[in-house]
C-alpha cells in the first residue's frame, strides 16, 4: 500500500518542473492527481493515468491568480473525485525572472509575482479549504524557498512573495488546526529543473555560491524533494502543523 491510497491531490503548476515531479511522487504513493497548470498537463495526467489507473490522473489548466479560474478547478476536482485532500501550493513566478536590482523593477512585474506567488496560494485556500472543513481533514503544502530566509541578491520581488508563504503557514496553521487540517511549508533550496536548467542566468549568479554555503556539496535535484513532500502529504506529518521544512542541502537552518 502506498501512503496516500485513496487521497486526492491538487498540484498547482504541476505540468512541468519541480511541479511535474511532485505530481509523479504523490502519484507513485497512490493518490489521484489533479495537474493544475497555466501550461497544458495533460501529458503529465497521461502518464500518470497510463502507469498507475485511469482515474489517477487529469490535467486542468487555469491561472492561479484568477479567483474565477480557481472556483472553477477547485469544483472540477470535487465533482470528478468528490473530495480534496491534500493541496500543493507550488504554482510561482521564478525561473523567467531576470536578476534585477529592487530599485529597477517594473511595478507591473512586482504585482505579476505577488498575484501569482502569493494571491494564488490566498486563492486555492480559499476555495480548497472549506471541502477539507467539511471532510475534516487535509494537508496543505505551500512552497516557500530558503531564499526567504537568507535572502539573495537581485530577486527582491520573488524573496519577499516567498517570504510570505512563510508567515501564510504560520497563520493558517491556527486557522485550520482545529478542523484536522495540517499547513505547513516546504522550503526547496536551489533545485536544477528543467526550468532552472533553461535560465542559464539563474545557474551563474547563484550556482557555485549556494554548493559552496550546503553541508551537502552538490547540485539539489527535484527527486530530492519527494520524501519531504510524500512526509507532509500523508499521515505521517498528522502531529506537524505550522512548520517550515528545509530541503536544501544544508543551506539553511530554519
Amino acid at each position: 500500500m502506498g501512503r496516500l491510497d485513496g487521497r486526492v491531490a491538487i498540484v498547482t503548476g504541476g505540468a512541468k518542473g519541480i511541479g511535474k515531479v511532485y505530481c509523479e511522487g504523490l502519484a507513485a504513493e497512490g493518490a489521484r492527481v489533479c495537474v493544475a497548470d497555466i501550461a497544458d498537463g495533460s501529458e503529465v495526467a497521461a502518464a500518470i493515468a497510463a502507469k498507475y489507473g485511469a482515474d489517477r490522473g487529469f490535467a486542468v489548466t487555469f491561472d492561479v491568480s484568477s479567483e474565477r479560474d480557481v472556483e472553477g478547478l477547485v469544483a472540477s476536482v470535487v465533482a470528478r473525485y468528490g473530495k480534496i485532500d491534500v493541496l500543493v501550493n507550488n504554482a510561482a513566478v521564478f525561473s523567467t525572472l531576470q536578476p534585477t536590482e529592487p530599485w529597477e523593477i517594473d511595478v507591473a512585474l512586482w504585482d505579476r509575482v505577488m498575484a501569482v506567488n502569493v494571491r494564488g496560494p490566498f486563492l486555492m485556500v480559499k476555495h480548497a479549504a472549506p471541502h477539507m472543513i467539511t471532510a475534516k481533514y487535509g494537508k496543505i503544502i505551500n512552497i516557500a524557498s530558503g531564499t526567504a530566509y537568507r535572502g539573495i541578491p537581485h530577486m527582491a520581488h520573488y524573496v519577499t512573495s516567498k517570504g510570505a508563504m512563510l508567515g501564510f503557514t504560520r497563520a493558517l496553521s491556527r486557522d485550520l488546526g482545529k478542523h484536522g487540517i495540517r499547513v505547513n511549508t516546504l522550503a526547496p533550496g536551489l533545485i536544477m529543473s528543467d526550468s532552472i536548467m533553461a535560465n542559464t542566468e539563474h545557474i551563474d549568479e547563484m550556482r557555485d555560491a549556494v554548493i559552496a554555503a550546503r553541508s551537502i556539496k552538490r547540485d539539489g535535484h527535484p527527486e530530492d524533494l519527494i520524501g519531504a513532500l510524500v512526509f507532509l502529504a500523508s499521515g505521517e506529518s498528522d502531529f506537524v502543523a505550522g512548520q517550515t521544512l528545509a530541503v536544501c542541502g544544508g543551506t539553511t537552518s530554519t
